[in-house]
């Protein structure tokens, strides 16, 4: 398959493609959009940055697209994300695939005022893009309407599970009505996340283009052996040399990401932090001015790792390393995105080893470790020379234990 049409889309839908510079469908996108077309509940998985958003969007525009120019004022289609950020992203999304169908959309979302969703809702709309809680509040006050809705979407499933959304999503899963098309998409599919599909889905297909913990090819990953005092002027030092064009430096607190940010701010590096304890107008600043290139670096925590699609981001750099290595995957998945390579670099120091340990068990490869740097420290080298020394003693003890050994009798 070489190209959209190939995949049987409308020349309106075509037209939005050729609009937004697509031309050849990524393997998820291949993969689903026959499936979701032909009507079939689906559950599928592929790496961050593959794009998920358009193989569950392009054919239901698609679809609505062909029906009758009269539409109804109550929602077809909802789409549920776990943040702000990624549902403002599906909403963009949705808008510049349907420009040519004249798709209505409306976005639903806490940390700002409703008055202005629920005008969007009461002059009808065809997608409505949502954030559980908000929806929920907006159903309970008779706002939000489920009675047409046809297609029930979980963008990034495990995630909204994470983040403790589950009787949220069954609430809402329960006030649409069936017949319905349910579609779950993420970049990975736990035991929990097959678990919910089964009680909200009826024979769903299911498609997995990569495996949860693939990394794209085209990332360079390394990582920097440093102490944690001397981690703000490496960073610094990354951010003023080299190719680094645009940088999403991510860290495990909102106080760090405060912190770190203030301190490039201070060495002449326009930066802005993005976190849980901004205001959602403080969250959409900080990210329109990334956008549009007004700062050269975005703070972040973990809870905005899916939710950020910027195009040009050349350097994901892990200030902190993540204690879930899946989100490692899903941080540097922010660059190398549309066939573009990307480089993701790890300042670890002791504190981290334990973590980035972690990252190369579910990579099942090392980290290319750069040294020619002033502030490389050898001590945090030798510590995780140690720590997989010591695993690997104990992993050879443990084979020993179950292969006849006197530990065994």
């Amino acid at each position: 398959m070489e190209n959209f049409t190939d995949l049987g889309l409308s020349q309106p839908v075509l037209r939005a493609l050729a609009d937004c510079g697509y031309s050849v469908p990524t393997p998820i996108q291949q993969a689903a959009i026959p499936i979701v077309a032909a009507g079939y509940d689906l559950m599928a998985s592929a790496q961050t940055g593959t794009g998920k958003t358009a193989a569950f969007t392009l054919p239901i525009i698609d679809d609505i697209g062909k029906r009758p120019s009269a539409k109804g004022d109550t929602p077809l289609v909802l789409i549920l994300a776990p943040t702000r950020e990624l549902a403002l992203q599906v909403d963009e999304n949705v808008r510049a695939y349907g420009r040519h169908v004249g798709t209505r959309t409306a976005v639903l979302l806490g940390g700002v005022p409703s008055g202005p969703q629920i005008q969007s809702l009461r002059r009808g709309v065809d997608f409505v893009v949502a954030t559980p809680g908000r929806l929920i509040d907006l159903a309970e006050q008779g706002e939000m309407v489920f009675d047409d809705i046809e297609f029930l979407i979980l963008d990034e499933a495990d995630r909204m599970l994470d983040l403790g959304f589950v009787h949220d999503v069954r609430w809402i899963a329960d006030q649409v009505p069936k017949p319905r098309q349910t579609l779950l998409f993420s970049a990975t599919m736990s035991g929990a996340v097959r678990s919910l599909a089964s009680t909200i889905q009826t024979n769903a297909q299911s498609v997995s283009v990569a495996p949860p913990e693939a990394v794209a090819d085209n990332i360079d990953q390394r990582v920097m052996f440093v102490e944690k005092v001397n981690k703000p002027e490496l960073l610094v030092d990354l951010l003023n040399h080299g190719d680094t064009e645009r940088a999403l430096v991510f860290t495990g607190t909102k106080v760090a990401a405060t912190i770190v940010a203030r301190q490039l701010n201070q060495n002449g590096i326009k930066a802005e932090d993005i976190h849980s304890g901004k205001s959602q107008s403080q969250r959409q600043k900080a990210l329109e001015a990334f956008t549009r290139g007004k700062v050269r670096v975005l703070v972040a925590t973990d809870i905005v790792a899916r939710g950020i699609d910027v195009e040009g981001i050349s350097h994901v750099i892990n200030y902190e390393l993540p204690d879930d290595a899946e989100n490692y995957v899903h941080r540097i998945g922010r660059t190398a995105r549309a066939g573009r390579a990307g480089v993701a670099v790890s300042l670890c120091c002791v504190q981290d080893v334990s973590q980035l340990r972690g990252v190369e068990r579910l990579l099942k490869q090392p980290l290319e470790v750069i040294e020619d740097h002033e502030w490389h420290s050898p001590t945090v080298a030798a510590c995780l020379a140690a720590s997989t020394k010591a695993a690997r003693q104990r992993a050879r003890a443990g084979r020993g234990r179950g292969s006849g050994s006197k530990w065994a009798r």
